[in-house]
């Protein structure tokens, strides 16, 4: 199974995540936002990486970018529930054109992400 390096603001959300990939075999790493999984990333290497959008400190679009930066080429899923005056789709499509192949909308079913996981990982 793989390595995850998950992140997300929202802790309940996470959470629910994290029960998903551990009932999937996947050993996972948390993150609260973009700052705490750069320092994370330092230390390991993870299969794969899933991250939130809109984060506080560092979102996911500024985590992206600064991957690319560093010529870090983990796969990457992003996910996006929107906000009020930015929408999912509007997020995830940023997401795309920086490179990201799969995006998930939240909610998101355990069954996607373990299709997205397979996707990501061949």
């Amino acid at each position: 199974m793989a390595n995850i390096l998950l992140i997300d603001d929202d802790d309940f959300f996470r959470d629910v995540l994290l029960h998903m990939l551990q009932k999937d075999g996947h050993k996972v790493t948390e993150a609260h936002d973009g700052v705490k999984a750069l320092a994370l990333l330092e230390r390991m290497r993870p299969d794969v990486i899933i991250t939130d959008i809109l984060m506080p400190h560092m979102d996911g679009v500024e985590l992206i970018t600064e991957l690319s930066r560093q010529c870090n080429e983990t796969p990457v899923i992003a996910m996006s529930g929107g906000r009020r005056s930015i929408t999912a789709a509007f997020n995830l499509e940023s997401a795309k054109l920086m490179g990201v192949k799969i995006t998930l909308t939240k909610p998101i079913a355990h069954s996607a992400l373990s299709a997205a996981l397979r996707e990501v990982l061949g």
